[in-house]
């Protein structure tokens, strides 16, 4: 039974990674139901508060990257609210019609059409639509930094308290 659950354990963790190019799969959620299966059903005195205080920090931080790292690059390169806007939905929609290559043509792309329409400026449009891409690359590799960051600590604070 052990073995079983350590698998659903790993599984989960596997699943937060891809999250990373399908984006319809809750990364962090995935990371939890690892971490909380290990904590209920296979050692419940492991994780230490501190671990449990650190995940709950890098789990806020994760929420808010998407946000903040896409709003910044499309505001920095000059992109409107629409353009932002667009880029979220862009990346949702990508990631089901041509994963994992749609979640950066599709906002590349739709990005650029809607700043063509709102500022109707070749350049302003094509920088937003690049804005968005770094927006987008740069808030997955926050990510996968943070999710290695959290898998990590847990094997060391499961491994070191066995």
């Amino acid at each position: 039974m052990t073995t079983l659950l350590w698998l659903l354990v790993i599984v989960s963790f596997i699943l937060a990674f891809v999250s990373l190019v399908v984006p319809i799969i809750p990364g962090v959620l995935m990371m939890w139901i690892g971490f909380l299966i290990y904590h209920f059903a296979i050692d419940s005195t492991t994780l230490s508060w501190f671990f449990w205080i650190v995940m709950i920090i890098i789990t806020a931080l994760m929420l808010v990257s998407d946000y903040v790292a896409g709003s910044y690059f499309v505001k920095r390169y000059g992109g409107s609210k629409a353009g932002e806007i667009t880029a979220l939905i862009s990346v949702i929609v990508g990631s089901f019609v041509y994963p994992p290559f749609g979640i950066i043509l599709f906002p590349l792309i739709a990005v650029f059409i809607v700043e063509l329409l709102v500022v109707q400026d070749m350049r302003k449009a094509m920088d937003a639509s690049l804005g968005s891409l770094l927006g987008f690359l740069a808030s997955t590799f926050a990510k996968l930094i943070m999710l290695i960051v959290m898998i990590v600590w847990f094997i060391i604070d499961v491994f070191i308290n066995l």
